[in-house]
């Protein structure tokens, strides 16, 4: 189809349809013309949610589907009316609707939209080409045993994994609706215990006698519902295992991580909730009441917080929390202890919206005794599901004075956990990562990738043979077996295919994909 045509046509379909349907409204009044560039235009209404994205970032194609989204924030639609269908059945679409995020009316004018529609696709690509490694990916893990739990729920719903300490082997859920379950395997891989479960389990948490289980509602699909909790477990007697205890804190809008410390000095730990969300969502910490319950305290009221760590950035004896947010305005935030429960945000770095922000780990690679920022951006689920190059692993240096440089990236294709640890035992750091959307016609083997540490900030990658077996979405790093070395362990989640699969690997992950795997360290 010719450029221009294809630009006619995206024009009437976001604009002309709206202006005139809009101005059939009778209650319908525009808003006056700003007189500036589509580029402008894109400037100023971007960094309403988010920073400014170059129209060369996507093709024309892509941009078909972002701008309507975005014209609905602006309350700009093709009926003129703000449609329902906006708006999820029950509760989460409640919340969106009341919190005003699709405007009933314009606050744009219209003849300002049209530039701006035809500022992006006048200057976007016709398609942006898939990243090309420069080098192959050795496959073969020097000092990893692959191995496969024999425990296997079809098709594969992992939502956790976690190894659990002193060498009792670990636990991981399954997340489909009506059958949701943990289960926990002894150091053998063998079933101990199993646990049903009415919520979609994310997080298992224990710290001397206290055990946690973070759950997200049930699926763990986008959703602005607060269906989400964190429960205590109980001992289950003499028997293995545990039983549902109480509910510790309630109403969390999608959590996707919590993290647990001291942030008022009181001898109980406090919990930070990273509540995703979807169109809504908040990061919050609670304050542990000492009486058994929590006290909520907001700290921002965005959604996509995705990974929280509480430690002691300024080394003033107070803990401080760095904060990983996705969902549009993407960025690290540190969030600096003042005392008295009051906290002052400061934003160490930025990213796009294209990212997809997934995790980040403190770590010191350059051994100067401050914490360096390991970052990892893959997320590729949404409106723009094409290979993105800057996708991958990222190290930036602090300085000591927590402004971070970066320093060092590894392409990934849809990256989407890194765990740093001293894997080999020799003295430095390395990288096990995850990716949820590789590039499985090309390099299939990217789904999962161990960078070994070369010194200076130099790795090389490895992956093993059967890394394809599954579609790996959770990942733990600890000693399974406890023998001294760092163990990992890998959840499959397939219910969600890869887009365009022309592989075959979707359609045989539902039958044969495992549960979880392990790839025991031998160096011991």
């Amino acid at each position: 189809m010719k450029p221009l045509l294809l630009l006619c046509i995206v024009l009437y379909a976001l604009g002309a349809c709206t202006a005139k349907k809009q101005n059939d409204n009778p209650d319908f009044v525009d808003v006056p013309a700003s007189g500036l560039s589509g580029k402008e235009l894109a400037i100023a209404h971007c960094s309403r949610c988010h920073g400014y994205v170059s129209p060369d970032m996507l093709p024309k194609s892509s941009w078909q589907e972002v701008l309507p989204a975005m014209g609905h924030r602006l309350g700009i639609y093709s009926s003129g009316f703000r449609p329902d269908s906006l708006f999820d059945a029950g509760a989460s679409g409640a919340v969106v609707r009341a919190a005003g995020i699709f405007p009933e009316k314009p606050v744009m004018a219209k003849a300002d939209w049209l530039k701006l529609v035809k500022y992006y696709m006048e200057h976007a690509p016709d398609s942006i080409p898939p990243p090309l490694r420069k080098s192959p990916i050795r496959l073969g893990l020097k000092h990893f045993k692959y191995k496969e739990v024999s425990v296997a729920h079809r098709p594969a719903l992992t939502t956790m994994v976690k190894i659990l300490s002193d060498g009792r082997g670990m636990v991981f859920g399954d997340g489909k609706g009506g059958r949701t379950i943990l289960t926990f395997l002894d150091a053998n891989l063998r079933e101990n215990f199993s646990l049903p479960l009415s919520s979609t389990p994310i997080q298992f948490y224990e710290k001397a006698n206290e055990v946690y289980l973070t759950t997200v509602g049930r699926g763990v699909f986008p959703t602005d519902a607060a269906d989400g909790a964190m429960l205590r477990l109980t001992k289950n007697g003499a028997a293995p295992g545990y039983q549902t205890g109480t509910l510790a804190i309630q109403n969390l809008r999608r959590p996707v991580a919590m993290a647990y410390g001291d942030l008022n000095k009181d001898g109980l730990d406090d919990v930070v909730a990273c509540e995703y969300g979807n169109q809504t969502g908040q990061l919050a910490w609670y304050q542990n009441n000492g009486r058994g319950g929590y006290d909520k305290r907001i700290l921002r009221e965005k959604p996509g917080a995705s990974t929280a760590i509480i430690k002691d950035a300024n080394r003033d004896g107070l803990m401080d929390m760095y904060v990983l947010m996705a969902q549009g305005d993407e960025g690290i935030f540190l969030y600096e202890n003042q005392g008295g429960g009051t906290f002052l945000e400061k934003r160490l770095l930025s990213f796009l919206p294209l990212n997809g922000s997934q995790y980040m780990e403190l770590a010191d690679f350059n051994k100067d005794g401050f914490d360096d920022i390991v970052y990892v951006c893959g997320d590729n689920a949404d409106k723009t599901p094409i290979l993105k190059k800057y996708h991958g692993i990222y190290i930036f240096l602090n300085d000591g004075k927590s402004n971070f440089t970066q320093s060092y990236f590894y392409p990934l294709n849809g990256a989407y956990k890194a765990m740093v640890r001293d894997y080999d035992l020799d003295g430095d750091l390395d990288i096990a990562a995850i990716s949820f959307f590789p590039d499985y016609l090309r390099y299939p083997q990217e789904s999962f990738i161990y960078l070994n540490n070369k010194g200076n900030l130099k790795f090389e990658d490895y992956s093993f043979p059967e890394a394809s077996q599954g579609r790996w979405v959770v990942m733990d790093a600890g000693d399974l077996d406890a023998d001294g070395d760092v163990d990992l362990v890998l959840g499959s989640f397939v219910s969600f295919l890869p887009q365009g699969d022309t592989t075959g690997l979707g359609k045989k992950w539902l039958s044969t994909s495992p549960s979880v795997i392990v790839l025991e360290n031998t160096i011991r």
